[in-house]
């Protein structure tokens, strides 16, 4: 028996890693687009690509953790420009409580005082008194990993069209990710508003994401080579995809700028917003519908990057052998 045509809608990084599971299973795979690339509209653009849940499970249920794990570790099977650095977690010592909060709520760290914090980062020696080193997790730089995929995908013959939008019609199976985008049809679907600021600077190196606990308002740092960093808020509880006000920008730099205070004279290269799509669990979901012709893959809220290629996986399996397994398929 033949495999199925497969439709994948949406072209962040849900629906890229689809694409490219299914067309390395062997599948005719067509992605369509509604933007002019990868990059134009999707929400996975602003991400910091943490690959990071040892981290996650300060704020999100145990089995994101559990199947972050999978993802770290499909991630270091799949693609060759995983940054495996890990995760280092740093605080204020006004802030101690919220790092001693933060180590009581996850697992896979080891506690890192004044001297190790040097040693792992140098630029950021007699800077913090403490802090939590996640040895285990990885990043990646997002647009070089979505234009990696999409470069895979190509040399796997999927046929790829930007700027072209679903009417809704299946062809066999329709795989939708399209994130916010499919409010319409997922009215359960909230978007939280992620900001991030790209700067650059050669007065200080970074290995790895630095996050910095603050009561007010958590950051990360995630170093992307060449001199440029993502700085990014975590979870803002909006939808607005607008620009970022001036009081974001000052928050966000002012941020940077206690990590490190060489970061103020860093040059701001970009800085946006995306809306991130997500349930009321903050946990993705794949809802089959249609007889199993539409398949919806959405709800990534700020684990896109951490989970897509588990939920590919997922619906490969589905696919092969209409498999429901694990606690990411919604009831039917």
């Amino acid at each position: 028996m033949s495999k199925p045509s497969i439709l994948v809608v949406g072209a962040g990084i849900f629906g890229l890693w689809q694409a490219f599971a299914l067309a390395r299973a062997g599948y005719r795979v067509r992605l369509i687009e509604a933007g002019r690339d990868p990059f134009a509209r999707s929400s996975s653009r602003w991400a910091g690509a943490m690959i990071a849940p040892e981290c996650e499970a300060e704020g999100a249920p145990l089995s994101v953790r559990d199947l972050g794990r999978e993802g770290l570790r499909i991630w270091r099977d799949t693609y060759p420009d995983i940054m495996s650095n890990g995760t280092l977690v740093v605080a204020h010592a006004r802030d101690a409580g919220d790092l001693a909060r933060f180590a009581n709520m996850t697992e896979g760290h080891a506690a890192v005082a004044g001297p190790r914090i040097a040693d792992l980062e140098p630029s950021l020696a007699g800077r913090f008194e403490r802090g939590l080193y996640f040895e285990s997790e990885a990043h990646v730089d997002a647009q070089k990993a979505m234009s990696w995929l999409v470069d895979q995908l190509r040399l796997l013959g999927a046929d790829i069209q930007f700027e072209s939008r679903w009417n809704g019609t299946p062809e066999d199976v329709a795989i939708d990710c399209r994130g916010i985008g499919a409010h319409e049809d997922l009215p359960s679907l909230r978007g939280v508003r992620g900001e991030r600021v790209l700067i650059r600077t050669n007065d200080v190196s970074l290995s790895r994401p630095v996050r910095l606990l603050h009561p007010r308002q958590p950051i990360y740092v995630v170093p992307q080579g060449d001199g440029r960093f993502v700085v990014g808020a975590t979870v803002i509880e909006r939808e607005d995809d607008g620009p970022m006000s001036l009081r974001s920008a000052l928050d966000l730099l002012g941020s940077a700028y206690a990590v490190h205070p060489a970061f103020g004279e860093a040059s701001v290269l970009e800085m946006g917003a995306g809306v991130r799509p997500a349930f009321s669990d903050n946990v993705p979901r794949i809802i089959v519908e249609d007889a199993g012709r539409v398949v919806r893959v959405n709800g990534a809220y700020r684990h896109g990057f951490l989970l897509a290629p588990v939920l590919a996986r997922a619906v490969a399996g589905y696919l092969s052998d209409n498999r429901r397994e694990g606690p990411l398929f919604a009831a039917p």
